[in-house]
């Protein structure tokens, strides 16, 4: 018996909810192959949000044949060189097109898996074929040299509102029924993931009464909880300045969770010392974001990670209970709603040629006109902004 994530696994691109953009990016490099700037994809985002389907969707609806790849396959450059060099010199049997997939590319690890890496880079300009390789972390030092050489797509984090679409959808076609209760408890606490949403909706329709299941957050909570255990309590070294590195998580917004929890364990010269060196974090932000200046990022995490850490005289023992900082949901939901309007108001731009400047002056005025069915279908608005547009 199949589980409801393989029965209702998307097989076409309109089944796929929240990644319009991506998806015709996506197609498009797709049908200009070779004839693109770079001869591969790089697709990023966290697990679960749909990058290894759209490229299995994308094979059906092209008709190509998919040769796919792992992590594991990417051992070293033997390896790498003996199960894709055959597939690049051999003509589809079956199908006009073909189409390599490589995922999780960014899961190799270990001095033999940057021989794979390093063979797949110099295969990827001789290919006569699409490649697209996946990543959950797709800025990771990893998969530096790889991104280089490909365009890179990320994927947007699919919002709690989607999610629950999707699941009231499986919920009907398998005349299945859940508490609103527990239908958004499973959509926020995804976290975006898709699979582990619909796994969690699966699990709580067999139970007798479906309130009783516990629903965990996924890695990104996690995470950030032993990357503050360490900073806060273990003795500061080199590898503090890598700890970010394993959180699914903005460095901005784990500069409020620094901030929040700091005081939990630090008290006179110590905590006065992380603060300051916080501080000097949010000072490199700021330059940052003024000044485009982005090289400055590897200060803000030196500062934010091994300075703090630095900050105390001896390592922590004992329990702290570090909690989440209140400020962030109201500062991400800011963002998300400035965002939104943004990339409303470009799409409005380029339709209309009226400059963004008066577009974001006039808004309200602006946003009646985006409340017509035909206007918004004319602007490709995604679901998301459809919903922004009707309730801001």
């Amino acid at each position: 018996m199949k589980t409801w994530v393989e029965k209702y696994r998307p097989q076409k691109f309109t089944d796929i909810f929240g990644q319009d953009e991506a998806i015709e990016k996506i197609k498009t490099y797709f049908e200009k192959f070779p004839k693109v700037k770079k001869k591969a994809l790089l697709l990023g985002g966290s697990p679960g949000i749909g990058k290894t389907t759209i490229v299995h969707v994308l094979a059906k609806e092209t008709g190509a044949e998919i040769f796919e790849l792992n992590a594991s396959d990417l051992r070293n450059k033997s390896s790498m060189t003996l199960k894709l060099k055959p597939v690049l010199e051999q003509v589809s049997l079956f199908n006009t097109k073909k189409l390599i997939l490589v995922d999780e590319a960014d899961g190799v690890s270990g001095t033999e898996d940057r021989g794979g890496l390093s063979e797949l880079i110099s295969l990827i300009e001789k290919s006569p074929y699409p490649i697209i390789c996946t990543a959950n972390d797709a800025w990771g030092k990893k998969v530096s040299d790889l991104r280089k050489k490909c365009e890179l797509i990320e994927l947007k984090e699919i919002s709690p509102a989607i999610i629950k679409q999707i699941l009231k959808n499986i919920l009907e076609k398998e005349n299945k029924e859940v508490t609103l209760n527990v239908l958004n408890k499973i959509a926020i606490n995804s976290r975006g993931d898709v699979r582990s949403a619909i796994n969690d909706l699966e699990a709580a329709s067999s139970l007798d009464n479906p309130e009783e299941i516990e629903i965990y957050e996924r890695n990104k909570k996690e995470d950030i909880f032993q990357v503050m255990k360490k900073i806060f309590q273990e003795k500061a070294d080199e590898k503090m300045l890598g700890l970010f590195d394993k959180v699914d998580m903005p460095l901005d917004e784990i500069m409020l969770w620094m901030e929040e929890n700091i005081s939990k364990v630090y008290s006179g010269i110590e905590l006065a010392k992380a603060y300051q060196r916080l501080a000097n974090a949010d000072l490199f932000k700021g330059r940052i974001y003024k000044q485009q200046y982005w090289r400055f990022l590897v200060y803000e995490n030196i500062f934010t990670s091994y300075g703090i850490s630095a900050s105390k005289e001896d390592e922590k023992k004992g329990f702290y209970k570090y909690t989440k900082p209140e400020r962030i949901l109201k500062i991400w939901l800011n963002n998300v709603k400035h965002a939104k309007r943004k990339t409303i108001a470009e799409k409005y731009s380029k339709k209309t040629h009226v400059g963004m400047k008066r577009i974001m002056s006039e808004w309200n005025e602006v946003k009646n006109i985006l409340k017509n069915p035909l206007v918004q279908k004319e602007l490709k608005l995604e679901v998301e902004e459809i919903a922004y547009v009707m309730k801001y």
